[in-house]
């Protein structure tokens, strides 16, 4: 919980993004966070990395799986995560894109806000550490976020102000690693297979194309939200990023911020 009662429940949805604003633009004045002067023209995947992604990916998780953790949560239904995998890998396209909308397993907003509102539906929202500020109090290389508004580097920062925003009966994540977020949904699918657990996570084009296959093969639907600025697109600087060195911000898109405030707007109608 923040110390500033944003999340009072007298306030509408637009009361609160004007005061989370109001706030981030006084902090700004005072003590502004480092920011990207401008958009760096970066390709979303290199040439030569896009070569054999699927392969690649396959390859960073099970040979990067501390403990075998992830190996171990297959191997609980090897048949089906099996088929399930390779009949995700064959596709042509084993998700939707629209714009810096990513779709997995549903094929539009509208499709996916009626998955969220059904009775059984959990809904996790997830940031990529890297969109953290540098000066962020929680540390940037953590799953830690304090959203302490009464600070001026949470009140400037996106994901504070994008998790005062989401839906009420979501879980907030902050996610260090692939294999960070990797396990939590293998837990949350074994633990509570009841439940159809679903996800807005923002990621790099690179992450949110490399591990596609994964997520169908625990049958997973939601919406990535792609990251601009300083992302990784080649595997070396994917996995100096999974080990903490990532001295570039990633932001998202003004548009892409708006959409994603929209989307969370449209989940509490």
């Amino acid at each position: 919980m923040s110390k500033l009662n944003i999340l009072n429940n007298t306030l509408s949805f637009e009361q609160k993004k004007e005061l989370l604003e109001e706030k981030s633009l006084l902090a700004e004045q005072t003590q502004p966070n480092q920011k990207l002067k401008t958009l760096p023209k970066m390709v979303g995947i290199t040439p030569d990395t896009a070569k054999g992604l699927k392969t690649k990916a396959f390859k960073y998780i099970l040979g990067h799986d501390k403990d075998r953790k992830i190996l171990k949560a297959i191997l609980k239904h090897p048949l089906r995560y099996t088929f399930r995998y390779l009949t995700s890998i064959f596709k042509k396209k084993n998700y939707h894109r629209k714009e810096d909308l990513f779709f997995y397993g549903v094929k539009s907003k509208e499709a996916f806000i009626n998955q969220c509102k059904r009775k059984n539906a959990h809904l996790v929202v997830g940031f990529s550490y890297c969109q953290k500020p540098h000066e962020c109090p929680s540390g940037r290389f953590t799953d830690k976020c304090i959203r302490d508004f009464t600070n001026p580097i949470c009140a400037q920062c996106d994901i504070g102000k994008l998790c005062a925003l989401a839906p009420k009966n979501s879980s907030l994540v902050m996610i260090p690693t692939v294999h960070d977020i990797g396990n939590l949904f293998f837990d949350l699918v074994h633990k509570e297979p009841d439940k159809e657990h679903l996800f807005v996570i923002t990621a790099c084009e690179m992450t949110l194309t490399m591990f596609a296959d994964f997520g169908n093969m625990l049958a997973l639907k939601g919406i990535g939200i792609r990251l601009d600025g300083r992302i990784c697109n080649t595997m070396r600087a994917f996995d100096l990023s999974e080990r903490g060195v990532k001295p570039g911000l990633t932001v998202l898109r003004s548009k892409t911020y708006d959409q994603m405030l929209e989307l969370f707007k449209d989940l509490e109608n």
